[in-house]
């Protein structure tokens, strides 16, 4: 009787529960300040780099981090250098050989809009230009994994 109830309770869990989510890191340095500010009379040419990391915590939970690195440039000059990591914990209710898609895929997904808002209200905060991180194809970003982790 137990077993079957404890077989119901992971039928009825869904497939991703967010536990949690935090920001394990953040910084944003403006080199030339204020000075640039004066010197910015165009749009910044602007560099991302966006990265996924998973872990396994203990047997269903996770812990899944964005990292994600911009900077910005103004006439050749630094105008911002910008690193977040976002991350959080989650608890799983896949398959096995479904877990490391979903880990690099589906939770990135979830956590991105947050991560977005973060940076987002950063930048403006900060008193640089408004600045929204373009959606992030996160398969893509999976399948170049793939191709290295294959290569290697």
């Amino acid at each position: 009787m137990a077993e079957n109830n404890q077989n119901n309770e992971k039928q009825a869990m869904p497939a991703i529960m967010v536990n949690s989510q935090y920001i394990r890191d953040l910084s944003l340095e403006i080199p030339k300040a204020p000075a640039i500010f004066a010197e910015a009379k165009e749009a910044p040419k602007i560099n991302v780099n966006v990265d996924v990391m998973a872990n396994r915590a203990d047997d269903n939970n996770f812990v899944v981090e964005l990292m994600i690195k911009m900077d910005g440039e103004v006439n050749d000059s630094k105008l911002f250098i910008m690193e977040m990591v976002y991350g959080g914990v989650v608890s799983l209710n896949v398959p096995e050989e479904h877990i490391e898609p979903v880990l690099l895929i589906e939770v990135p997904r979830l956590f991105f809009p947050f991560a977005r808002e973060a940076v987002t209200s950063l930048m403006v905060n900060s008193g640089l230009p408004p600045f929204m991180l373009n959606p992030i194809d996160f398969v893509a970003l999976y399948q170049q994994r793939q191709q290295v982790t294959a290569n290697n």
